[in-house]
């Protein structure tokens, strides 16, 4: 039987982008389903004490340079976005809206993209609803759907059920309820995806 990957990410990670684009090969090699779990990290940081690597200047310049190695080494176009951090959390709640839908994809994909290899900064309202309307979104009704009481206590919920499984930051993987934290992790979550 299929093994479930659980990715937990946000779109402000960089990480979490290259994560992305590995993972269609991940299931292409193991037959894993993988559930993508939108989480908002700012506060998966401040539940769980953890900071940002790019607080401290020479980790984050070295984040950097390790990301955009690793980006190479699999192939993942990538733009360092000169508008980081974004405020994710509205993006992260229409996903978490459409999560289960035909439509979270293309959401997904439309909103990386535009972060990760076009520097857009999704943060304003403005160049969101470009990006979702250039994307086959009413960008309307993607701020209706993110804004709604339920959402938003949805998203709180997955993010307090992370940081309480012991998740610290974005991308985070669980299988079998292993975690893995990290692109540089997902070798790891191919062998027990396989297993």
């Amino acid at each position: 039987m299929a093994k479930k990957i659980e990715f937990l990410f946000d779109f402000v990670s960089p990480a979490s982008w290259v994560a992305y684009k590995r993972m269609g090969g991940i299931v292409e090699r193991t037959g894993a389903h993988v559930e993508m779990i939108p989480v908002f990290l700012g506060g998966i940081m401040q539940g769980s004490g953890n900071s940002p690597p790019f607080s401290v200047p020479n980790k984050g310049k070295y984040t950097g340079i390790d990301l955009a190695r690793f980006a190479k080494k699999y192939g993942v176009a990538m733009e360092m976005n000169p508008f980081f951090p974004l405020n994710t959390l509205p993006l992260v709640r229409t996903a978490t809206a459409l999560k289960g839908t035909d439509r979270f994809c293309a959401y997904v994909d439309a909103v990386f993209e535009a972060v990760w290899l076009h520097q857009k900064n999704m943060a304003d309202r403005g160049i969101a609803a470009e990006v979702l309307a250039a994307a086959g979104f009413d960008p309307a009704e993607m701020q209706a759907l993110g804004e709604s009481a339920e959402i938003k206590q949805t998203v709180k919920k997955t993010t307090d059920d992370a940081i309480a499984r012991g998740v610290f930051g974005a991308p985070t993987f669980f299988v079998d309820g292993e975690m893995w934290f990290g692109q540089d992790r997902l070798d790891w979550v191919e062998e027990a995806a396989a297993a």
